[in-house]
């Protein structure tokens, strides 16, 4: 396509124009440039381009199709939009090969799991498991389901508030829930929290008392950051194996509680099957045992039909807890349980009349996000997107690394690739050298497990921005050549 840009005022965002061709609607031929002129260098970072309606007057075009390319540039990080200061050019954003070499972004924080060995050394490729692409945020989704919240809130939102989060969420919560996970429960049934850790802390410590006490059987292979967070709270936990169907549940023996992901396990992939979602329910009903279910990404699946959540098998039995985490962002500490009726007032007396709850008017915003369709859209998106850099994953792999299996790819927002026995130290290391960061699989091993120990790394390819993740994929695949996975 020819696109040619004149009369453009530098930095100021004024007097920009284009000559629109090519296949497709205008939105997609605008789309095409600015992001051409984003990668060859004509705008450069920090440029402010001009506002909605005065580049849709130029062009002859509708507003909404302008703002419309901004946003989806802005999910793709091409963009920033920020109030106050409109839309401009991603200061990442810089094009290849431009005469200034771009600034390495910052190193994530050292991680004591993944790149001990190598923790002076930069990583400039993002792997890591946990969260969703950042750039991807819809911002102007929930700006606008912010201002509505805001400019519709009656004045008591600017009170005390309820420890049990606001109504307008609770109702929200509870149909979408029903809608898209199969939850069974009424809006009283649900209690806002800030995130799954918050939910663990009510229900294991609190100011009054523990609500649920230990032994607590866990996935022989899942976070450790929970694990410790419990041990804190003393709550032992007992490891239960896996295999392709899910946790081994029939090794369930005096637990008085059980921590399952069973709609995609974390992190070694797979729904927990039919008939041990069936006889878990059975055992929790006949010995009293309370299901703790982390729905963590339910949401994000691909290749097979939705799993309905564990906890419609018996709402009385299960606590399902979920949070924006994945599907939003983690900036956003916003959560939920949806509790057995018998737990909900000591959930709430755990909280207490001041508890630092999440922000009133995060949860009106969301709310609206929910109830507008706009939080649907913006999971459909990001599923088919995620999907997309899933297959871009496989293939790359089959193509450089075709000794590497890949599990786990079902649903998600991580791949497992599993690697030789003995090479799962060196693959890090060589990652690390290439500037990848990333998780092994012997980081999410439970100590005291009994299950063979299996090598494999962890990647989480949701998390890159969308122009960066190429250039990932590229640094990884040149870091399992180089790391002697291939076995002898």
């Amino acid at each position: 396509m020819a696109e040619s840009w004149v009369n453009y005022a530098e930095r100021i965002g004024s007097d920009l124009h284009l000559e629109l061709s090519g296949p497709g609607s205008r939105r997609a031929a605008l789309i095409r440039a600015l992001r051409d002129a984003v990668r060859g260098g004509r705008l450069a970072p920090g440029t402010r381009l001009p506002p909605y309606r005065s580049l849709a007057a130029d062009l002859g075009v509708a507003r909404n199709t302008v703002a419309d390319a901004y946003a989806e540039l802005v999910a793709e990080g091409w963009l920033t939009a920020r109030q106050g200061s409109g839309t401009r050019v991603a200061e990442r954003a810089r094009p290849p090969h431009s005469a200034v070499p771009p600034k390495a972004p910052a190193a994530p924080a050292p991680s004591a799991r993944t790149d001990a060995p190598h923790r002076g050394r930069p990583a400039r490729h993002d792997l890591r498991q946990g969260t969703p692409d950042a750039s991807s945020f819809p911002r102007s989704a929930w700006l606008a389901s912010y201002r509505r919240a805001l400019q519709q809130a009656p004045n008591e939102v600017f009170g005390p508030g309820d420890p049990a989060g606001r109504p307008e969420l609770r109702a929200a919560l509870a149909a979408y829930l029903a809608r898209a996970r199969g939850v069974r429960t009424e809006p009283d049934r649900i209690v806002v929290c800030s995130g799954f850790a918050h939910a663990l802390r009510l229900l294991f410590g609190g100011r009054s008392g523990q609500i649920l006490r230990g032994p607590l059987a866990v996935e022989a292979y899942g976070l450790p950051f929970h694990r410790q967070l419990l041990a804190a709270e003393g709550v032992r936990t007992v490891p239960l194996p896996l295999d392709e169907h899910g946790a081994r549940v029939d090794r369930l023996t005096r637990e008085r509680a059980v921590l399952l992901t069973p709609a995609h396990q974390f992190p070694t992939g797979g729904p927990l099957h039919a008939e041990r979602r069936a006889a878990v329910v059975d055992r929790a009903r006949a010995r009293g045992v309370v299901v703790l279910e982390d729905d963590y990404d339910g949401e994000f699946r691909y290749d097979r039909k939705p799993v309905g959540a564990l906890q419609s098998l018996d709402p009385e039995q299960v606590v399902l807890i979920g949070s924006v985490s994945k599907s939003l962002s983690p900036a956003v500490r916003l959560g939920w349980m949806v509790l057995p009726e018998r737990y909900v007032g000591d959930v709430l007396a755990a909280k207490g009349e001041r508890e630092a709850w999440a922000s009133v008017l995060d949860q009106l915003a969301l709310a609206d996000l929910i109830v507008s369709g706009s939080y649907d859209r913006h999971v459909r998106r990001m599923r088919q997107r995620y999907r997309d850099r899933r297959d871009r994953l496989v293939a790359a792999l089959a193509e450089r690394a075709p000794h590497v299996q890949v599990s786990g790819v079902a649903a998600g927002l991580h791949a497992v690739l599993r690697l030789p026995p003995g090479t799962e130290r060196s693959a890090l290391g060589a990652a690390a050298l290439h500037g990848v960061a990333l998780d092994g699989l012997a980081d999410f091993r439970h100590p005291d497990t009994d299950m063979p120990a299996d090598d494999g790394l962890v990647v989480g390819y949701a998390t890159p921005p969308e122009h960066a993740y190429g250039a990932a994929l590229e640094a990884l695949c040149g870091a399992l050549a180089s790391s002697g996975t291939r076995g002898s």
